[in-house]
C-alpha cells in the first residue's frame, strides 16, 4: 500500500539540502508543507519561515533535520504538544518498503575517515555486480536515494552523530564504527552523551565491523550481543580482519577462520597510511558482509581513491610536497594527517567546536616544525603549542578577504620549509568562520599553492 501523508500539515525544520529533500517528498504524497529556518531567506522551493512565526498548533507532524538541537523551542513546544517527532532517515526507511523492500542498508559512522569508506564500499559493491550507492553526507541524501523508480540494491549510508539522534527506525544488515574521539561537544553536551549516539547505530545493525585499536570503541561495545567482527593493523585472531605481513586480510567472513582469505596487498591501498588501511579493512568487511568476493574487494581497492581533501598532494617541487587535508575538522582527524608526515609545516585553525587541543599536540608535536594558525580559535591550539612544543615557530596569519588570507599563509610556509618538509593544511576545526566549507579552504589553500608556489619553482 502507497505510502501516503495525504492532507496532513507538516513542520520541516531546516531549509538545507535534507529539509528540502524532506519536503519535496513528503509533498509529492499529499502533505501540506511549511520549513523553518533562523535564514528566511535561505535557497528553496518552499515557503521558509522563521522559527518566531511558528505556531506549533498548525502541524501534525515536525521532521526534524540533522543539526537542530533538541533544546530549540521549537522541538521543545513539540515534545509538550507531543506531536510526533519524524527525521529523513526514518521516513526513507519507511519509503523504502513502498519502492524498494528488498534494499539493504549497510552504514558508516565515526569520527572521521566516513566519507572515503561509504564511498569505498560502495565501489566495491558496484564491482560486484550490485547496484549500489554512498549517500547520507556524501553525496544524495538518503530520502533522494530511496524514492526513485529504479532502485538500488543496497545504500551505503554516511552517518553523522546528529543523524543518529534523531533516528530509530533504520535497520542495517551491518554497520561500521570507525573511531570516537572529541568532535561536536559543544552539539551533545559532553563526550559521552556523544560517544553513546554514535553506538546507538549498534542496536539496529545485525553485524558490527569495530575497529579493535579504538580503546572507546572496544569498551562501550564489550556488552553488545549482535555479531562483532573487529579489524586492526595487527595480526588477526579467528574472527578478525587484519595485516599479515603486507597482506589485508579476512579471518571472520571465511569458512575456516583458521584460515586467511586476502583482500589486497598493503601497497595497493592508495595514499598507505595507517588510518586508511584501517577504513580500507572496516570498507572490505562490510562489503563481505553482503557477499562480495575477496577478488571484487581487491579489483575496487585497486582502483580507488579516495575524494579532494583527503590527504591530497596538491604540488609537489624541490622535494618539498603540499598536502590539502582540510577535511580534517577536527583533532583526531589532523592527528592522524600529522603522524603520516615526518616534518611538517603545519596550517591548522578555525572553529574548534569544543574540543580539547592538548591531546593532538602531545601525540604529534615531533612531527611539527613549524605552525601557522588561522581562525577564531586559533589561541587554543597556540595554548597547547606552548605548552608541548615551545621551541616550535608559530605565525599567527590574519586576513578579512579567505583568498588573500590563505596566500599570505602559504607565503609564510614557503619561507619556512626547506627539502623533507611537507607543508600540510590540516586544520583540526571547522572551517565556517572565515570559508564557505572544508572544501572551499581547500580549493584557497591549492589555489594559493598554485599562484605562490608555482611561481617560485
Amino acid at each position: 500500500m502507497p505510502i501516503t501523508f495525504q492532507s496532513q500539515r507538516i513542520l520541516i525544520l531546516g531549509a538545507g539540502v535534507t529539509g528540502n529533500a524532506v519536503a519535496r517528498s513528503l509533498t509529492e504524497r499529499g502533505a501540506h508543507i511549511v520549513i523553518a529556518d533562523e535564514k528566511s531567506s535561505a535557497a528553496s522551493e518552499f515557503v521558509i519561515s522563521t522559527p518566531s512565526e511558528i505556531e506549533i498548533s498548525d502541524f501534525d507532524k515536525i521532521v526534524v533535520s540533522p543539526g537542530w538541537k533538541p533544546d530549540h523551542p521549537l522541538i521543545i513546544a513539540a515534545r509538550e504538544g507531543e506531536l510526533e517527532l519524524l527525521n529523513e532517515i526514518d521516513l526513507a526507511w519507511q519509503i523504502r518498503s513502498e519502492r524498494a523492500p528488498g534494499q539493504r542498508w549497510l552504514a558508516v559512522t565515526g569520527t572521521n575517515g566516513k566519507t572515503s569508506t561509504v564511498e569505498l564500499v560502495a565501489a566495491i559493491l558496484q564491482k560486484g555486480g550490485i547496484k549500489a550507492v554512498a549517500c547520507g553526507n556524501v553525496g544524495d541524501t538518503v530520502i533522494d536515494a530511496v524514492d526513485r523508480p529504479d532502485a538500488y540494491e543496497v545504500l551505503v549510508l554516511e552517518l553523522s552523530s546528529f543523524q543518529l539522534h534523531w533516528s530509530n527506525q533504520a535497520q542495517f544488515v551491518a554497520s561500521a564504527v570507525l573511531n570516537i574521539a572529541d568532535d561536536h561537544i559543544d552539539w551533545h553536551g559532553s563526550f559521552d552523551e556523544y560517544a553513546k549516539t554514535k553506538l546507538t547505530l549498534l542496536e539496529r545493525s545485525t553485524t558490527a565491523i569495530l575497529n579493535a585499536q579504538d580503546g572507546e570503541i572496544v569498551t562501550r561495545t564489550s556488552h553488545w550481543q549482535g555479531r562483532k567482527v573487529f579489524y586492526s593493523l595487527d595480526t588477526p585472531a579467528p574472527g578478525e580482519l587484519g595485516l599479515v605481513e603486507e597482506l589485508l586480510v579476512d579471518r571472520a567472513f571465511v569458512a575456516d577462520p583458521q584460515e586467511a582469505a586476502v583482500f589486497a596487498e598493503l601497497v595497493e591501498v592508495k595514499p598507505t597510511i595507517p588510518h586508511n588501511v584501517s577504513n580500507t579493512l572496516a570498507a572490505a568487511g562490510l562489503a563481505r558482509a553482503v557477499g562480495i568476493s575477496h577478488e571484487d574487494i581487491r579489483g575496487a581497492i585497486k582502483e580507488f581513491r579516495p575524494g579532494r581533501h583527503r590527504i591530497e598532494t596538491v604540488h609537489a617541487a624541490n622535494s618539498i610536497t603540499w598536502v590539502d587535508d582540510s577535511k580534517a575538522t577536527n583533532p583526531h582527524a589532523a592527528t592522524a594527517s600529522l603522524l603520516s608526515h615526518e616534518s611538517v609545516i603545519w596550517i591548522a585553525g578555525g572553529l574548534a567546536k569544543g574540543a580539547d587541543m592538548e591531546s593532538m599536540i602531545e601525540k604529534t608535536n615531533k612531527r611539527i616544525k613549524a605552525a601557522i594558525l588561522i581562525g577564531t580559535d586559533r589561541d587554543l591550539i597556540e595554548k597547547a603549542l606552548i605548552k608541548f612544543c615551545p621551541e616550535v615557530p608559530r605565525i599567527l596569519v590574519d586576513g578579512s578577504d579567505s583568498q588573500e588570507l590563505m596566500e599570505k599563509v602559504i607565503t609564510q610556509a614557503l619561507s619556512l620549509a626547506t627539502a623533507g618538509d611537507t607543508v600540510l593544511l590540516a586544520p583540526a576545526c571547522a572551517s565556517m568562520d572565515q570559508f564557505k566549507s572544508y572544501a572551499d579552504r581547500g580549493d584557497r589553500f591549492a589555489a594559493a599553492v598554485a599562484k605562490v608556489v608555482s611561481h617560485e619553482d
